[in-house]
């Protein structure tokens, strides 16, 4: 058969290559056409855009881009039509894929959408949406389920990829040392945007914790000039494709809020969790969206079980001072461990990308 995927992130890459694997060991004959990155590229798939040229975060960038957005919409619906799916599978990337799965579900394409939209987190009604033109919902978080059921929306839980992706990592693949005194790790995310504003805070650290290397995770998408530009002098290592690594062996990180905070808790790295964005994108999201926390490990767990700091909470000193307890209070590192270790239960098994895969297949396949 025929599979079109659509990811607009690393993250979704990152899912989308394990599940074009998937995808080819339960149908021998796929043909799988994606907009993705190298993790899918290297499943085997056929690459149409990179994410790097999709990935803009924030309302006011978002609004900057909209000319790029509706170019790569008009461009995506002619590419889907000429390849003729037999399944169209999007994943996350909900405000590129919520108007393509609209789009195809009045073509009488089958649509299965992998990893959810945050609905329960802002636009909830979106689930009206989700309903008319998604045939079939694969969620990756416990709680999605009775949040959908809530509307009347029955979902599958695949468990979540990420599970696999660290237990192969943690169990398969040595670890490589990269220095010789006591990690930190920070990851200030993908998009050029955000690594700008929280790096520099970051590496203000570096002064303060002397017996300590810290390392920088090099977004697979940017450069290094990019961060050797804000690293200046100071004597930083930069690790480039190799963030697993440097997470298997970090003391703490300070991690950039999104995916990378759930990696870094399955890790069971102690972790401060970061983020500070456009001013007027982060105000209008706080009028918009419905949450407690902005960490995944939190809002899995419903327990402030990582230190959040947030916009203006994102200070040098403030970062200094969760730093310090990260490293020094053993009572609750002990306590962060064993939330992390709940965490881990809670989502699943490490058959995510085959369940997924079996489900997208039978779709396509009218089983």
């Amino acid at each position: 058969m025929r599979y079109y995927i659509i990811a607009g992130e690393a993250s979704g890459d990152l899912h989308g290559g394990n599940l074009v694997k998937a995808i080819h060991r339960q149908d021998g004959a796929a043909d799988v056409r994606c907009w993705g990155g190298e993790h899918m590229e290297a499943a085997g798939a056929t690459v149409v855009k990179h994410y790097r040229e999709l990935a803009f975060m924030g309302f006011v960038e978002v609004l900057i881009h909209l000319r790029t957005i509706f170019r790569n919409i008009a461009f995506c619906k002619k590419d889907i039509l000429a390849y003729s799916p037999d399944v169209l599978v999007l994943i996350d990337y909900p405000g590129f894929n919520l108007r393509i799965a609209a789009w195809a579900k009045q073509q009488g394409i089958k649509v299965v959408y992998y990893i959810s939209p945050q609905v329960w987190a802002w636009k909830e009604k979106r689930v009206e949406q989700i309903k008319r033109d998604v045939d079939k919902m694969l969620v990756i978080l416990p709680f999605e389920v009775d949040f959908y059921k809530k509307w009347q929306y029955d979902v599958s839980y695949v468990g979540h990829p990420l599970i696999e992706v660290v237990s192969h990592e943690k169990n398969d693949v040595p670890v490589t040392p990269l220095s010789q005194k006591p990690l930190i790790a920070l990851l200030p995310g993908s998009r050029a945007q955000e690594i700008k504003v929280k790096l520099p805070i970051m590496l203000q650290m570096v002064q303060h914790f002397p017996e300590y290397r810290f390392a920088i995770a090099q977004a697979p998408s940017q450069p290094d000039s990019l961060y050797k530009e804000i690293i200046g002098d100071m004597d930083v290592l930069l690790v480039n494709g190799n963030t697993y690594n440097l997470l298997k062996q970090a003391a703490a990180g300070l991690i950039t809020s999104g995916t990378a905070t759930l990696e870094t808790a399955l890790f069971g790295v102690p972790q401060v969790v970061c983020y500070k964005g456009n001013a007027v994108s982060f105000w209008l999201a706080t009028k918009l969206v419905n949450v407690k926390y902005i960490s995944l490990v939190n809002l899995i767990m419903d327990k402030p079980v990582v230190t959040e700091l947030i916009q203006n909470e994102l200070t040098a000193a403030n970062l200094k001072t969760a730093l310090t307890r990260l490293l020094t209070d053993k009572q609750y590192k002990a306590e962060l461990q064993q939330d992390y270790r709940s965490l881990w239960d809670k989502l699943g098994s490490n058959h995510a990308s085959d369940n997924a895969a079996t489900a997208i297949v039978a779709l396509g396949s009218g089983k």
